[in-house]
């Protein structure tokens, strides 16, 4: 069931979005080689839980262990901080986190260079934010979620990386995952047509080398097949009359609205 936001849910995701922005923005000052995964998840969580009615969406979600998904190198998502797991120059971290605020969820991901980087991960790395913002260009009254795929798609495919088609962006807001799935692929024109209330997690996951993905032991950690790089970039977003308004970001905006 698709469960359409009233103008004040979506300021009230947006108050949680706002959170999740901090977030990301603080992780990313505190990233570099010689941090573990595991400081970056208690500054996260410390963070979150500063402010009165918050929480992390994330921890103990379908019993998750941590406040971050963080997913360095090959790992595409969902992986658990560890203090044992330590950054080092020329690696990529994905951070993906979410915020519980007085009951309303948003949700949002970045990949984070760690020191310096080759050129090829350099490019992944634009790549897989331009295919974000691509894909939210179409959320739009009247577009459908296959514009949104075929957006993503085109970006990434353009560049000669791979999109992932077996983890999709879904609805948020009055639950951390809802209807509907947002495929980073599809056909334009076809899917469920979008409508002013629509709020959904965008969510491109490239590779550099094939599409396929595989799931480590510990249930979680989701890598490439082929052990090439992987990147995720996500916002939170909703569907509106004056067209999408990104509510993951500092501060809540609609610029992907503006002229490029």
């Amino acid at each position: 069931m698709i469960n359409l936001k009233s103008p004040a849910e979506i300021e009230a995701i947006g108050q949680a979005g706002f959170i999740v922005a901090g977030v990301l923005e603080l992780v990313a000052e505190r990233c570099g080689p010689g941090v573990s995964t595991a400081e970056l998840d208690r500054i996260a969580e410390q963070h979150i839980r500063e402010v009165p009615g918050a929480a992390p969406a994330f921890k103990g979600l379908y019993g998750f262990p941590a406040t971050l998904c963080t997913s360095v190198n090959h790992e595409v998502v969902h992986g658990i901080p560890s203090e044992t797991r330590v950054l080092e120059s020329g690696d990529i971290i994905s951070v993906d986190v979410g915020v519980r605020l007085d009951g309303y969820y948003a949700d949002a991901a970045v990949t984070l260079p760690v020191g310096d980087v080759d050129d090829e991960t350099n490019r992944l790395l634009g790549v897989t934010q331009s295919s974000l913002e691509a894909g939210i260009q179409h959320a739009r009254p009247s577009n459908r979620v296959g514009d949104i795929g075929a957006a993503i798609q085109e970006e990434v495919e353009r560049a000669g990386f791979a999109v992932i088609r077996e983890l999709v962006g879904h609805g948020v807001g009055a639950a951390a995952h809802e209807e509907p799935q947002v495929p980073n692929y599809g056909r334009a024109g076809q899917g469920l047509r979008l409508q002013p209330g629509l709020v959904i997690a965008i969510e491109p996951m490239v590779n550099v080398g094939n599409r396929h993905i595989r799931t480590l032991q510990d249930g979680w950690t989701v890598v490439t097949a082929d052990g090439s790089r992987s990147a995720h970039f996500e916002h939170t977003v909703a569907v509106t009359e004056q067209g999408p308004r990104v509510l993951t970001a500092a501060p809540v905006t609609t610029a992907v609205d503006e002229e490029r």
